[in-house]
């Protein structure tokens, strides 16, 4: 989070301190300087995602190919100036963050529903001003960094210490971000990611020294200065009286500054007349209402030490714990072996989410594009849950003998005020002899073994009786249909055209290059297909959960969204779908495709079909459907019902493909609502 409004008092109040650099030019010093070490420079990388996603598209689901492409022109400009990237990311939500995280999530699901009301109003996606990231962009940009051949970071704790120390401990000539924090951290150079010029590596430098030159004070009071402006772990809300005080006894406060302004240079004052001492800090702590927790003062600056630092705020012997995860096991995973290759694994961003589950038996997962006025379709942390509950289950070892603990869920969907986690019990997947353990799927070999991982995968999405239909695809396609056979039976609305769309898509995308996708134009953007892909992208990292669970049947890179998914073509596919055009038109005149179409298709009704979940046609036209049949429902009202979400294998859905009903005339009901049957195999 950093400090509030300090970034924007630097840039106005402390101009000097905004220094203009050419990282070149800087590169070339630090060989100079530095011959046996290349120059390098850490990338706070989840500052950076948004300034990175500048595909037109947005809200479509991602325009995932081209994203890909921007990536990879980042770091050939780099490159070409000799200087190597590291990215980190954040791999945990830690507790002394979690009301922020949740303020956070909140407003976003305020975003979002305005960003539907615009879509619905004039069936486009709006101006950049009610941008939202993609559903997923943080995760897939880790991997997308990764596949392209550089050193990706997944911390142990909150990214910002873990950039910090990494800059300090191995001489990067800097840290790009956009993080007010690395103005307090005494580390490398702190460069803006907002500013950078990347065509000609040119960027703004922040001066931590110019900063204390203006405030009056030194480097070794930033700590405490940030602590008295409020962070993480000291909240704002115990702070007015101090700084009403600070204020009304600062002799230079400025009229012509607005209140924040004047609170940050009158708490600068403040502490520069003190003496910098444990004792100083003691006092504080006194004067400021700090209730039931009187470190919170010390514990703060202890924050912004990195290994090796001290400061004479605090004690000596107060030692700096921030480098933590030294632990061996958990209460939720004893196996040492286990539980030490999860969390390299996580580090080095192989896995995804599995160490904080071993560890801390806890998972999060931010806001998406859903449209929480369609009640149609359950929220997709809802939809997901059961095969979760596999995934926990498999980690956990559930059923091995002893009580299963609960996995702690922070999940964002309509209704959950996010109070407290939701609190999952794992469940068993039906594999065939039982859920073979970690350290088989993990670290045993052989042909046996890769089944056992492949059908443990598919037990997780109730598709172990496909396994060798599944295994004969391209494994890209594979995954996809994995996902995809999953929906149709976890969500009872999805109809004939979704499928098709879907399917269409998945086919289409092959050949085509980012270039390609870029010139693709959509006349309007449909409300549900931003949905349904939103659905579909976060489906996509549940695979990727299963898969690192499973000992990694599937690469990594063959369920990553560049290979399946595109928004706009989605979007294309979808409207052309719900008008009723032919399968030869949706799938552009390609006859090689034609096959591969109705054979996929025939094995996702099949696998329905085994479920007691029929597929109906139900073509929406080039009308939206957000009507009254929508609004009627008060989806935080009927949230008990989609929370405790039931799979519709049980429902009494109905239909096939409009093919064969065209061949065989057998359609039934009404109009919008043809039943479809298999024909006789």
């Amino acid at each position: 989070m950093g400090v509030r409004g300090l970034q924007g008092f630097v840039a106005r109040v402390c101009p000097d301190a905004c220094q203009t650099v050419d990282l070149r030019e800087m590169a070339e010093k630090h060989r100079i300087d530095h011959p046996d070490s290349p120059p390098v420079i850490v990338v706070d990388a989840m500052s950076c995602v948004r300034r990175w996603y500048t595909p037109e598209s947005w809200v479509c689901g991602g325009q995932w190919r081209e994203y890909l492409a921007i990536l990879q022109d980042f770091i050939n400009a780099f490159m070409a100036a000799g200087i190597k990237l590291v990215f980190y990311f954040d791999g945990v939500v830690e507790e002394k963050k979690r009301d922020e995280w949740i303020k956070r999530r909140m407003k976003n699901t305020e975003e979002i529903t305005r960003l539907f009301q615009f879509i619905k109003t004039h069936r486009k996606q709006p101006g950049r001003e009610m941008f939202v990231l993609p559903s997923a962009l943080p995760t897939f940009t880790r991997y997308a960094l990764k596949s392209l051949g550089q050193k990706t970071v997944c911390t142990l704790q909150e990214a910002d210490f873990e950039v910090a120390a990494y800059g300090l401990q191995h001489n990067c000539i800097g840290i790009l971000g956009q993080d007010s924090d690395y103005l307090i951290y005494n580390t490398c150079p702190y460069f803006s990611i907002e500013n950078l010029r990347l065509d000609r590596l040119v960027t703004v430098m922040y001066s931590r020294e110019v900063l204390c030159r203006v405030l009056g004070i030194s480097l070794t009071h930033l700590p405490l200065f940030a602590c008295l402006l409020g962070n993480d772990i000291v909240p704002e809300s115990i702070l007015e009286g101090f700084w009403h005080k600070c204020v009304t006894t600062n002799p230079h406060r400025n009229k012509s500054y607005n209140r924040r302004t004047n609170i940050l240079l009158s708490v600068a004052n403040y502490i520069s007349k003190i003496p910098c001492s444990y004792s100083s800090l003691k006092h504080l702590e006194e004067i400021i209402p700090l209730g039931s927790d009187k470190t919170l003062l010390c514990r703060g600056v202890n924050s912004y030490l990195l290994p090796g630092q001290q400061s004479p705020w605090i004690p000596p012997n107060v030692s700096n714990c921030q480098m933590l995860s030294l632990q061996q096991q958990s209460a939720f995973c004893q196996d040492k072996e286990i539980f030490q290759l999860a969390k390299e694994q996580h580090i080095q961003s192989e896995n995804f989410t599995i160490f904080n589950i071993l560890s801390h038996g806890q998972v999060e997962c931010s806001n998406s594009l859903e449209d929480d006025c369609d009640t149609e379709i359950p929220g997709q942390a809802l939809i997901y849950r059961p095969a979760r509950q596999h995934i926990y289950s498999i980690l956990l070892e559930s059923g091995k003998g002893g009580t299963s603990p609960l996995v702690k869920e922070w999940f964002v969907y309509c209704g959950n005020p996010l109070k407290q986690p939701d609190l999952i019990q794992p469940v068993q997947p039906s594999v065939t002899g039982g859920t073979p353990n970690l350290k088989t799927l993990w670290l045993a070999k052989g042909p046996d073994v890769e089944k056992q991982r492949y059908s443990t995968f598919l037990a997780c999405f109730h598709l172990q009786d496909e396994m060798e239909e599944l295994q004969a695809l391209e494994a890209p396609v594979a995954g996809f249909c994995c996902l995809l056979a999953y929906l149709m039976m976890q969500v009872s609305s999805l109809s004939l055209e979704d499928l098709n769309a879907f399917l269409a898509l998945v086919l289409c995308l092959k050949g085509k290059s980012a270039a390609q996708l870029i010139g693709l134009q959509l006349a309007e953007v449909d409300p549900r297909a931003v949905h349904l892909g939103a659905v579909l992208i976060r489906g996509l990292t549940t695979l990727l959960m299963a898969n690192s669970a499973c000992g990694f049947p599937f690469r990594m890179d063959d369920l990553m969204p560049w290979a399946v998914f595109d928004g706009k073509l989605f979007q294309e596919k979808y409207q052309k779908s719900h008008r009723g055009c032919s399968v030869e038109e949706l799938l552009e005149s390609n006859e090689s495709l034609y096959t591969p179409f109705q054979n996929l298709k025939s094995l996702i009704c099949k696998v329905c079909l085994a479920k007691k979940r029929t597929i109906l046609s139900r073509p929406r036209g080039n009308r939206f459907n957000t009507g009254r049949e929508q609004r009627d429902f008060n989806p935080r009202f009927q949230q008990q019902h989609r929370s405790h979400f039931v799979s519709p294998y049980h429902n009494q859905m109905r239909g096939f493909t409009q093919r064969h009903l065209q061949s065989q005339g057998r359609a039934s009901g009404h109009p919008h609502w043809r039943r479809y049957h298999l024909p006789p195999q």
